[in-house]
């Protein structure tokens, strides 16, 4: 990446999401850093923590339920708008309710594809109806995309469809000189996860910063060497 890149975080208040965005934050290549999550207490901290780590990076916090899609193009248009071409994108957001199918409210699994799969897509798609030109996207989807497991359908179903989804962005938007990486993390020690298993010690798994720093290695001119529709991170 060169100097003077405008980088947008989706799932910004905590895991893998504010992880990221300390990482870019530190970076003298980064000028504009854009925060994105629901409207939170953690959120305003995640923002305050952020914002301190480095004076010459401008950071911009936009509290949202990613789960309005309607919504979702007014939020990218003010963002386009405020700070002009988004370089980085990183599509971390996510959300989850595991139950058995039988217990499983639809709306629950609309909520699920709604911010797991509809609102990356309709990021990109919004953003490049306003001319962007993304040098990376990175959409962040998870091993349980890849092979199911009992009592995370709904899950699982979301994130089968964003290691797709991405297979076809990197096709399409090649022609941009965009690089398309999805990436699977394995178990991470998330809220997120906490929530598919509670019961598991965190201090035994991954942690969220080190996705981090793989998803950052992938903005990088080193990342242009990762050819990989589907990047597996675990342990």
């Amino acid at each position: 990446m060169t100097e003077g890149r405008t980088v947008l975080v989706t799932g910004a208040s905590k895991g893998i999401g504010l992880r990221t965005a300390e990482r870019f934050a530190a970076r003298d290549d980064v000028t504009q850093l854009v925060l994105v999550a629901r409207s939170s207490r953690a959120f305003e901290d995640a923002v305050a923590r952020v914002s301190a780590l480095n004076p010459a990076v401008a950071v911009s916090a936009r509290p949202f339920d990613l789960a309005d899609r309607p919504g979702i193009r007014g939020l990218v248009r003010d963002v386009h708008a405020a700070h002009g071409n988004v370089d980085v994108l990183v599509n971390n957001a996510g959300y989850t309710n595991p139950q058995p199918i039988h217990q499983i409210r639809f709306e629950e699994f609309e909520r699920t594809m709604a911010v797991n799969l509809y609102a990356p897509f309709t990021i990109v798609q919004e953003l490049l109806r306003l001319g962007n030109r993304f040098e990376v996207v990175v959409n962040v989807a998870s091993t349980a995309g890849i092979q199911g497991r009992s009592g995370w359908l709904t899950y699982s179903a979301s994130k089968a469809a964003v290691i797709n989804m991405s297979e076809v962005m990197r096709e399409e938007l090649a022609i941009y000189g965009t690089r398309v990486v999805c990436i699977s993390p394995g178990r991470t020690a998330t809220d997120l996860r906490r929530t598919l298993a509670p019961d598991e010690d965190p201090s035994t798994i991954m942690q969220p910063e080190h996705v981090a720093q793989v998803i950052e290695m992938l903005s990088t001119d080193v990342g242009r060497f990762v050819d990989s529709t589907n990047l597996v991170v675990r342990q």
